[in-house]
């Protein structure tokens, strides 16, 4: 094989897609070689007093996928019945579980470890540190997955969500990722009874989003001084 045939496969995108997962595996590992602690405590020392919150009713909300956001139900539920989530679905359910509920990453972090079928210690705990903005490379504090925009994005025809939140399945599509907002009407017509067979938010995200950045600030602040 010629050198530009080798090149030319490196450079296509699943080529590239894999061997940056290998490099970032490496370095999750490289990590937990030298900072074992990163399982369990926040490399940026900061964030050992940030106002976590400690609800058990809706870590439990997060855990069995009644939320009220589907597509953060839907990769919970995925994850429950079969040990396996989309690295996307992944970024979502983090993302709303440490800045929509302001739940310590250490609570998805047992959770991932426990029920992930490629859980890997490292890469567990370097990522969910990463999402909740207390590890290296992280995702800025500011940043949160609007989980009614993420759902219609990368599952716009709710065949994902249909499949793992079958109560919704005769929604359309315009209201699957936002049954709450649909007339009484369309509920009826779905058989969407909220609350009684599909349950409201559990947090208002635009509230939740505001909630997270003071929160967040505040730890910045503090860290800075």
């Amino acid at each position: 094989m010629r050198a530009c045939d080798v090149r030319d496969r490196l450079l296509e995108p699943n080529t590239l897609c894999f061997l940056r997962a290998l490099g970032e595996r490496e370095f999750c590992h490289h990590l937990f070689h030298h900072t074992p602690e990163l399982s369990h405590q926040p490399l940026r020392h900061a964030f050992a007093l940030f106002p976590w919150r400690d609800d058990r009713a809706t870590i439990a909300a997060w855990t069995r996928g009644e939320t009220g956001f589907p597509i953060v139900d839907a990769g919970m539920r995925e994850l429950e019945r079969t040990g396996w989530m989309h690295n996307l679905l992944r970024m979502i359910v983090a993302s709303f579980l440490v800045k929509d509920l302001l739940v310590s990453w250490q609570v998805g972090a047992q959770w991932f470890q426990e029920r992930l079928v490629d859980a890997d210690v490292a890469s567990n705990a370097v990522n969910w540190q990463g999402m909740a903005g207390c590890g290296v490379d992280t995702v800025p504090y500011f940043r949160m997955c609007n989980p009614v925009v993420q759902g219609e994005k990368c599952d716009p025809r709710g065949h994902y969500v249909r499949q793992w939140v079958p109560e919704l399945a005769g929604m359309p599509d315009v209201f699957l990722h936002r049954p709450w907002e649909a007339s009484a009407d369309v509920l009826m017509a779905a058989g969407v009874v909220l609350d009684r067979t599909y349950p409201y938010p559990i947090v208002d995200h635009a509230l939740a989003r505001r909630r997270a950045l003071a929160a967040y600030q505040q730890t910045v602040r503090t860290s800075a001084a």
